[in-house]
């Protein structure tokens, strides 16, 4: 399971550092593209096979089915993990998610996650996630008890 959060900064070449931790979980291969929130999504080769077969399954008629998919799968890449550990983030995705130079890497159980580090700590603020609400609307979902 992906978990823990990392912070790193992009180098002049913008590769970023995949912590060890998360790179036995992942692999030394895997695919990076746009997530949700405005930040990029990590998947192990197994786990993206999962998420495109679920994407396979929805209906081609459909508009909103469309552009789920074109969002997921256009901007997704192979990524490699070199002898130091870096991987190189495209500038498409890059751009997409306003990755400059301070990145957090953060695993989600399934996924990574790579946020820009400002937009993380933005995202992550008292202000804007609060644990009360969060467990609440967790309990609205079915999730009581945890």
């Amino acid at each position: 399971m992906l978990i823990g959060e990392f912070e790193h900064s992009l180098d002049a070449k913008s590769r970023l550092i995949m912590p060890a931790k998360i790179r036995e979980d992942i692999g030394e291969s895997f695919i990076i593209t746009k997530g949700l929130d405005g930040c990029l999504f990590g998947f192990s080769k197994s786990e993206w096979n999962n998420f495109e077969e679920k994407l396979k399954t929805l209906p081609l008629t459909n508009k909103n089915a469309r552009d789920f998919v074109r969002f997921f799968l256009s901007g997704a890449i192979e990524c490699e993990v070199d002898k130091q550990g870096r991987f190189l983030i495209t500038s498409n995705l890059r751009e997409y998610a306003n990755l400059e130079k301070e990145a957090v890497i953060t695993g989600v159980g399934t996924r990574i996650e790579i946020w820009d580090k400002d937009k993380w700590k933005s995202y992550n603020s008292e202000e804007n996630l609060s644990a009360d609400q969060i467990a609440e609307n967790m309990a609205n979902l079915g999730m009581l008890g945890i």
